[in-house]
């Protein structure tokens, strides 16, 4: 794996075999790794946690993978989490969880996301202000005109 990238595996469902412990979760943050993603679940929670990689993961449980699970090949399409993964997707994670960005829509998300966030934010002030949510979220034709008039500002 080249530093930096996010490992994004697919367990197949098995909850019952953690597909990353400790030991391989330190070598990757020890190589520059920058997350691990899978819809598995992780052996050696505490040692996990220790290594300092970013993970996002279905739970932990104690016993190993190769009671479960093989590896078998990497930068193929997969599926992780009920969602098809290619090589070139994009990962973005935050306290929430992941989201995964095909590459043929990467630019239409960079264009519309922004607006979305700025949306969201004035959204945000008011329910802060007290408003009320119906109308507001999502927003009616009333409230988009109050938004667009804010941005004027």
């Amino acid at each position: 794996m080249p530093p930096g990238c996010i490992a994004v595996v697919d367990s197949m469902g098995v909850q019952d075999a953690g597909i990353f412990g400790d030991i391989l979760c330190a070598r990757m943050a020890k190589r520059g790794i920058t997350a691990l993603v899978t819809d598995g679940v992780v052996r050696d929670l505490h040692g996990v946690l220790g290594t300092g990689l970013n993970v996002w993961c279905s739970g932990a449980a104690a016993p190993a993978s190769v009671a479960g699970l093989t590896f078998v090949d990497w930068q193929r399409p997969i599926g992780c989490g009920g969602v098809a993964v290619f090589p070139g997707d994009v990962v973005v994670c935050d306290d929430d969880g992941a989201v995964l960005i095909p590459a043929a829509m990467l630019d239409h998300v960079l264009e519309h996301a922004p607006e979305q966030e700025r949306l969201e934010g004035w959204i945000m002030d008011e329910v802060n202000r007290g408003a009320a949510l119906p109308g507001l979220y999502p927003p009616n034709a009333e409230n988009k005109a109050r938004y667009e008039a804010s941005k004027k500002k």
